[in-house]
């Protein structure tokens, strides 16, 4: 299959639409490298894939995780020991990070 390149100004469109500042050398290098990376697709898709099942994991993945089970939670004084501030009902205080909104 023929050598995909890309060029310096096709290299400059996409540092423009991702807002990225490239030097002339950061383009002619990324040109090089981005050209690399299309060839090397261009050979995978080459292969005969005939039989292969898709897969997203090249082996298989288990549930690591721990079954749920009912345990006691924190209690409340324990949680708001180190609590900055907390109210006389026993809540967490805490800075108002959004401004007022509606009619308040």
């Amino acid at each position: 299959m023929p050598e995909m390149a890309i060029s310096e100004d096709e290299v400059r469109h996409v540092a423009l639409l991702a807002r990225i500042a490239l030097t002339d050398e950061q383009v002619a290098t990324l040109a090089g490298e981005l050209s690399s990376i299309l060839d090397h697709v261009s050979r995978i898709r080459e292969l005969s894939l005939d039989g292969v099942e898709p897969t997203a994991h090249a082996i298989d993945v288990t549930d690591v995780t721990r079954p749920d089970e009912v345990r006691p939670c924190l209690p409340r004084e324990r949680a708001l020991l180190n609590a900055p501030e907390a109210d006389d009902e026993g809540f967490f205080v805490i800075p108002r990070i959004v401004g007022p909104g509606g009619d308040e």
